[in-house]
């Protein structure tokens, strides 16, 4: 059985956060007027956190998670801020003790008389928004090829990598089917490279959410990413059942005109393989 590898020390998984940070990632998103750029990196810093946190055991971060961060726009390459910028690679423990900063946010506590009060806590920042530039989706996933090749062969035994892609828009780089097919087609002995695809929209369209097939999808580019996306395994369907999201056999990690409920689920689902030691 494919995707039942226990994650441990000595086998890690790794996940590639692969971001679009093209000029139109700047447009706003959702209600409140917030820029996608802004939000995608906001939920991308809270996941890293969740990470660390779920590696954290008896005060000591285990490193069952490498992780490694890719933006693609005006250029392409690695996307930590602060003193990780130009990492690959980064074991979580390294990740959890090198935050570019820390910022400082108003959170709503209990106040220990059945009501909430508000709270200043720090906030760990690894990456900050950026959108400028094309969207040069082949450049980007011949990146995170290299990056598995460089990876697979030191954990042959691990959960297979998971690569989670968010874009609003298509490719300016040719048709980036190819190499997306080369990177599933990668492996470890548990099973082949994951890889899932966020879509993402200002405007206030159908969004599709995890499909098992291209009967709903409006266009090319859609069906395009459709069939670039792996199923969900079956520890992944859970996470999304956790959260109320109902998906069938057979769905691929898909989501199409997504709002930003679909971008938080998208990598809370993502990131949740099973097996954790």
């Amino acid at each position: 059985m494919p995707y039942t590898a226990e994650i441990s020390r000595s086998n890690p998984t790794c996940f590639i956060f692969l971001l679009d940070q093209s000029g139109s990632m700047s447009e706003g998103f959702g209600e409140g007027g917030i820029r996608k750029a802004d939000f995608v990196a906001d939920v991308v810093n809270r996941t890293l956190h969740d990470l660390v946190i779920r590696c954290t055991r008896m005060e000591e971060i285990r490193n069952y998670y490498h992780i490694s961060i890719i933006g693609y726009g005006a250029s392409v390459g690695p996307a930590f801020s602060g003193s990780l910028s130009g990492r690959a690679h980064v074991p979580v423990g390294e990740v959890a003790d090198l935050p570019a900063r820390l910022d400082s946010r108003a959170k709503k506590v209990p106040d220990g008389a059945g009501g909430l009060v508000e709270q200043q806590v720090r906030f760990p920042v690894w990456m900050d928004p950026t959108s400028n530039g094309g969207t040069p989706m082949c450049d980007a996933f011949g990146q995170v090829r290299s990056l598995l090749e460089q990876w697979l062969p030191e954990h042959r035994n691990s959960f297979p990598p998971t690569v989670l892609h968010l874009t609003d828009g298509e490719s300016t780089d040719g048709d980036p089917s190819g190499v997306a097919q080369q990177i599933i087609s990668m492996s470890t002995n548990d099973g082949p490279v994951l890889l899932f695809n966020c879509h993402v929209s200002s405007r206030h369209t159908m969004k599709i959410e995890y499909p098992g097939d291209e009967s709903r999808l409006p266009d090319d580019f859609a069906r395009t990413l459709f069939r670039i996306s792996t199923p969900l395994p079956e520890a992944f369907r859970r996470a999304a059942s956790d959260i109320g999201l109902s998906t069938a056999e057979g769905a691929r990690g898909f989501v199409f005109n997504g709002d930003p409920v679909s971008v938080a689920q998208f990598f809370e689902i993502g990131t949740r393989p099973a097996n954790l030691r």
